[in-house]
């Protein structure tokens, strides 16, 4: 990096570097917000096994639950793979 005129002015490598630094941290935030999904619904299913564990609950109520843990597994599997997908 060399100073011109007050302003930092940078070589090629050291642009692209910091290109590729820029494109790092985004991708960081975004598989950051994506744990993020996951971990909600984690907390969601958690709240639902607590409240089946501590209520006496009807065939329908339980089958609701089930479905309801069902949809959240499907939902956080999905994140999953956005989660590990390699783009070149």
């Amino acid at each position: 990096m060399k100073y011109f005129g007050g302003r930092i002015v940078m070589n090629k490598v050291e642009q692209e570097r910091k290109q590729f630094l820029i494109e790092q941290l985004q991708w960081c935030r975004e598989k950051d917000a994506i744990l993020e999904e996951i971990e909600t619904k984690l907390y969601e299913m958690k709240g639902i096994a607590h409240f089946a564990a501590n209520y006496a609950l009807s065939q329908s109520e339980i089958e609701k639950l089930n479905n309801r843990i069902e949809e959240l597994i499907g939902e956080i599997h999905s994140l999953e793979c956005k989660l590990y997908t390699v783009v070149h």
